[in-house]
């Protein structure tokens, strides 16, 4: 018995799709103008599917639309950028020391491999939004060994609320990624030794707390 095809997406979702996927990884950054007739003729559609996209992702907060100057993607919005940021500190200590008696050998030394990685971007030709998605993996497999599976789906909305303010603040503030690697380190070198859930908790949080710093004193006006 032959498997079902799996149904054939709409050119405006197809659009849509493309588009989303291209901000989120930084591809479009924020300013960049999305012009319909320049899109439609590289995606081999007409402006219809662009049109509706476009609208999508307006409504996403994605992309921003200016009478006389069009579509453009959306920059990160600094003050919901810090309550994300807040709210993911809290949310991943807890998360964290929760999941700290759960956490293998093979798991730890899995979000070690993934932190090494990271380190390995340091230096000339840093790619910021490798880094983010490398530093997501890291707390999303520490966390994901959490047994409260309530705390588990409220860090699952938080993180893609987050994926949907920014692509990557580390874009302006490459230094702190060294300053975070080694700070995983430390995470790291707690769950190794049965270190008591409250200081990986506040250890955690902390740690999430100053790359929210370092990014607000680096954007200030």
């Amino acid at each position: 018995m032959s498997e079902t095809a799996a149904p054939k997406l709409s050119k405006s979702e197809t659009v849509y799709q493309e588009l989303r996927g291209r901000i989120l990884s930084g591809r479009y950054v924020a300013g960049f103008r999305l012009v319909l007739d320049q899109l439609a003729r590289e995606l081999n559609v007409s402006t219809v599917p662009v049109r509706e996209a476009v609208r999508r992702l307006e409504a996403e907060g994605l992309v921003d639309f200016t009478r006389n100057v069009g579509a453009e993607v959306a920059g990160i919005d600094t003050a919901d950028y810090a309550d994300a940021m807040q709210t993911l500190a809290y949310l991943e200590g807890a998360a964290t020391s929760l999941a700290a008696p759960h956490l293998s050998a093979e798991r730890l030394a899995e979000a070690a491999e993934l932190n090494e990685q990271m380190r390995a971007l340091q230096g000339n030709g840093f790619d910021p939004v490798r880094f983010t998605e490398l530093n997501e993996r890291f707390h999303r497999l520490l966390c994901d060994a959490c047994p409260n599976r309530h705390l588990r789906e409220l860090l699952g909305r938080e993180w893609q609320r987050m994926s949907l303010i920014r692509r990557s603040s580390f874009t302006f503030v490459p230094g702190r990624s060294a300053t975070s690697v080694t700070e995983h380190e430390q995470i790291l070198r707690l769950l190794r030794t049965g270190t008591p859930a409250d200081e990986v908790e506040r250890v955690t949080r902390a740690h999430k707390l100053q790359t929210l710093s370092s990014y607000l004193t680096a954007t200030r006006p």
